[in-house]
């Protein structure tokens, strides 16, 4: 088992996770295979704020969507988010660091179920989500 550093792909057009999208965040993951957990350290800019320097509550599920679909890579399949449900529990403010984690729950068939959390540099919880994937093809 190993952890891998998953970098934004120059030929990856994702709006989270790609290089070749201008207007993306380029997101950085580290897959932990033995914990079967992905981790990403961000901060974003104030662009992406709803207002008052809070992140954006949809920015913020991307976020999640975006790391517990890296964890599809523990099964080695392309799957899709079929269902998100994300939990605010605090404000997460703009130009701050987070850490967001990732782990898997259980595999059903071609469901994949996940959850995950954002915390702050200060270690407090701020929000968690729960997801399903559903698998559509082994990955290319």
């Amino acid at each position: 088992m190993a952890i891998h550093h998953l970098e934004p792909q120059p030929d990856n057009p994702c709006f989270g996770c790609g290089a070749a999208n201008p207007l993306g965040l380029r997101l950085s993951f580290e897959l932990d295979d033995a914990a079967r957990r992905v981790t990403a350290r961000v901060r974003l800019p104030a662009a992406y704020q709803g207002s008052g320097g809070i992140l954006h509550g949809g920015i913020t599920a991307l976020l999640f969507d975006e790391a517990m679909g890296k964890l599809n890579r523990l099964h080695d399949v392309r799957a899709v988010t079929a269902e998100l449900s994300v939990a605010y529990l605090r404000p997460a403010a703009c130009e701050e660091d987070l850490v967001l984690t990732a782990t898997e729950i259980s595999r059903d068939g071609r469901n994949l179920n996940y959850q995950a959390e954002m915390h702050d540099a200060a270690g407090r919880l701020l929000a968690r989500a729960h997801a399903r994937f559903v698998a559509l093809a082994p990955r290319a």
